[in-house]
């Protein structure tokens, strides 16, 4: 009969051998970073009463413009701005379009959130959560749909029963994109994009692989976490969108209004961040995706399933014994 320290011993054990094996892959692991791209990251820090104020709006636009117009000490081949950072129908404003196209790099894109509406099939509009990539010339060359809305803030749930407006769009609904996607950008490696808290979910962010679409090389989440103020939530959030990275085993760049944005490689290490509430922007290289996909990106969560039936039958077993 063992004795009764020896399942606590056994667990010390596990999570030592665990803590040694991770510090070991991160002692090799590569710095690598994709040649010829240099990303920044626009952080404006906007208050969420003056992000949809009609008299800040094209104000709020300019000052961004000003940030990604700044002089950099290397070349910047693409720009990024935040959830809904275009607080206006971009495809609906030609005049619009040629501004971003002005700070926009040569050659390169300004990719952006901003909200987005079509016809419906009757005629009726229809609103989404977008993210846009625009050229020098003001051309929308990149579009993606938020998929995973959230209930009460961008959609009602059983509106049958609770005939209120959504909380986010003033009344009104926004419309689900098709799904995680591979999106091909001029100059940059296939992305994943991510808006808002669609990076917290596992297994969740990245296109099947019977999409025949090619898995990604990176992530981007554009997020809004001004509604959370200086509280634990926009740390929370960048913390569970740093852990994607380590699951997928793939590069993942965020970019907040107010805060957290960053770059995370794919071992979850921070190679460049702008704090909450700070207004600026961040220079940094886009790293590389290991080359082949983690067990994690492979089975999902089967392998958690796989040790929880292990623990189940140990247990039973010595339950039994004993």
């Amino acid at each position: 009969r063992s004795p009764p320290q020896a399942p606590s011993a056994a667990g010390l054990a596990l999570f030592a051998a665990l803590g040694a094996w991770g510090g070991l892959r991160l002692a090799g692991a590569s710095d690598a970073t994709v040649p010829g791209v240099r990303l920044r990251l626009v952080q404006p820090a906007i208050d969420q009463r003056l992000k949809w104020a009609a008299g800040e709006r094209v104000r709020n636009v300019q000052q961004q413009m000003e940030l990604s117009a700044a002089p950099s000490s290397e070349p910047i081949t693409h720009v990024i701005w935040a959830e809904t950072a275009v607080p206006l129908f971009l495809d609906q404003d030609a005049r619009l379009r040629q501004a971003l196209g002005s700070v926009t790099p040569p050659g390169g894109l300004l990719v952006t959130g901003v909200p987005r509406m079509e016809a419906g099939p009757e005629g009726e509009p229809l609103y989404y959560n977008s993210l846009a990539a625009v050229d020098g010339s003001g051309a929308v060359t990149g579009r993606f749909d938020k998929f995973h809305l959230v209930p009460f803030g961008e959609y009602m749930p059983l509106r049958r029963w609770l005939p209120v407006g959504a909380i986010a769009g003033n009344g009104a609904e926004f419309s689900a994109g098709p799904g995680p996607v591979s999106l091909d950008l001029k100059g940059l490696p296939p992305v994943s994009p991510l808006i808002c808290y669609e990076v917290i979910f596992p297994g969740a962010v990245l296109p099947a692989a019977e999409d025949g679409a090619g898995r990604p090389r990176w992530m981007l989440n554009l997020t809004n976490d001004a509604w959370y103020g200086n509280t634990a939530g926009p740390y929370q959030h960048f913390a569970i969108a740093r852990t994607r990275a380590v699951e997928e085993g793939m590069p993942l760049v965020r970019v907040a209004n107010t805060g957290i944005s960053g770059v995370v490689d794919s071992h979850g290490r921070v190679t460049a961040m702008l704090p909450l509430g700070h207004r600026g922007v961040v220079d940094a290289a886009l790293p590389e995706a290991l080359p082949t996909p983690t067990l994690y990106g492979r089975v999902g969560d089967g392998a958690f399933g796989l040790l929880l039936m292990t623990c189940f039958a140990v247990g039973l077993r010595a339950r039994h014994r004993r």
